[in-house]
């Protein structure tokens, strides 16, 4: 037995309470958090539910292919809709929706979309007179006028003004993977864009938002994950000098928006058209954005500012993470599979998500036109599924940071460095699918 001196005195500890013990996983393991595990269990038996209900009342084949204002999917042969004579039509040749008047205000006026059609080809350059517009259907067989008026009478019928597109019709090509015809000039292009956007709810203008900037984002991505790379990379060369930088970045950043929103909430109190109602909504939210700004930027430097001295600390972490890093250098692969099965949880997502959208029933209007009115409860679906999305990303990132700390604790807190464990994450995964899937709920 050994001796301890402790403020003087000394007492005996035993050899088997002094001898360091030797490292080993837990042996004897259990199960962790299993009421939560049995809650997303049911939680999930809710959203297939829902992937079912969408593919049996759904009808994601109008949203993939498209459909006409009548009643008809295109590029496939329909049944017809009781009440609406011009449904039923075979339109397997018919592949692109083309949209009368898009740029025609008067249709957003009344609250109705564009009349849509089937056409075998999209106008590729702008048709003035209705000549062209019927040489155009007996060139390409593509017919640009409501169903009931044949081609042979677009130039002598009195009902064409009507039943044809308002001149000129502009050019137009089709929309990769979901083939509609979109007009290519910039002006048509933006109210044809308005017209359809108008009467969405909520959900609709996020989604119209995200294709509309979708370059922008894609952009934002590939920026982001290269400089993740290059961070990573930095940190494990020039950690104390990569810090300060940083810091320095972030200060300047804050301050730099902070300033920026303010300038502008300046420029709109000067500007003389702020007696439009838009422009008033732009300068309060202006306002609105600058405050917060201010506060998040005081409190982030009165914070940095205090914990200053804890900088060294971090520099020792991040060696110390270079380290845990190069005994286990596999673990910079393992984000690259959860993305994967993230991108393949949300693809599967928005598309059951759309395919709610087209969920509905069929209703005649006026002109024969046919619309599809949203079933009773699919609003409330949607909002499921959307807490869906959160529960079950945050679920899949959760695994992974699990996963990555079993790897860690079996390679870098392994005390015999010169026989590392073998398969570390996947024994990781292993003990994480069989063990705690209830805690990473």
């Amino acid at each position: 037995p050994g001796t301890m001196q402790c403020l003087g005195a000394e007492y005996l500890v035993s050899a088997e309470k002094t001898r360091q013990r030797e490292w080993r996983p837990q042996i004897y393991r259990k199960c962790t958090d299993t009421p939560w595990l049995v809650l997303f269990f049911l939680f999930w038996t809710g959203l297939v539910f829902i992937m079912g209900y969408s593919v049996v009342a759904g009808a994601a084949g109008r949203l993939l292919f498209g459909y006409d204002s009548f009643g008809n999917v295109c590029g496939k042969k329909n049944s017809p809709v009781e009440g609406a004579p011009l449904s039923g039509q075979d339109m397997t040749l018919k592949k692109h929706v083309f949209f009368m008047n898009a740029c025609n205000l008067e249709v957003k006026d009344r609250g109705l979309g564009p009349t849509a059609l089937c056409v075998s080809s999209c106008p590729e350059k702008q048709l003035d007179t209705l000549e062209e517009v019927q040489l155009f259907a007996n060139i390409n067989g593509s017919f640009l006028c409501v169903y009931s008026l044949n081609s042979f009478n677009y130039t002598q019928s009195s009902s064409a003004d009507t039943l044809c597109p308002r001149l000129p019709v502009p050019p137009s090509k089709p929309f990769p993977l979901f083939n509609r015809c979109i007009p290519q000039t910039p002006e048509c292009y933006s109210l044809f864009a308005s017209v359809l956007i108008n009467d969405a709810d909520a959900l609709h203008r996020i989604l119209s938002g995200i294709m509309a900037g979708r370059d922008t984002i894609l952009g934002l991505c590939v920026f982001t994950f290269a400089l993740s790379l290059a961070m990573l990379f930095a940190f494990r060369f020039i950690s104390t000098l990569l810090i300060h930088i940083i810091i320095s970045l972030v200060i300047l950043g804050l301050l730099f928006v902070c300033g920026v929103l303010w300038w502008l909430y300046y420029d709109y109190t000067n500007d003389l058209s702020t007696e439009l109602d838009t422009e008033k909504e732009n300068m309060n939210c202006m306002l609105a954005f600058a405050i917060i700004s201010t506060v998040v930027t005081v409190l982030l430097l009165a914070l940095i500012f205090t914990l200053r001295k804890r900088i060294k600390l971090t520099v020792e972490l991040l060696h110390v993470t270079n380290k845990a890093i190069s005994s286990c250098p596999f673990l910079l692969f393992q984000p690259l599979w959860t993305c994967a099965i993230l991108i393949f949880f949300w693809v599967l997502w928005v598309a059951v998500l759309l395919s709610l959208g087209t969920a509905g029933t069929a209703q005649v209007m006026e002109g024969g036109q046919v619309e599809y009115k949203p079933l009773s409860g699919i609003r409330y679906m949607w909002w499921y599924h959307l807490i869906g999305l959160i529960w079950t990303s945050e679920f899949i990132l959760a695994c992974q940071r699990m996963t990555v700390a079993g790897a860690m604790v079996a390679c870098y807190f392994n005390r015999n460095q010169n026989d590392p464990p073998a398969r570390p994450i996947l024994s990781s995964l292993f003990v994480l699918f069989c063990y705690h899937q209830g805690t990473a709920v």
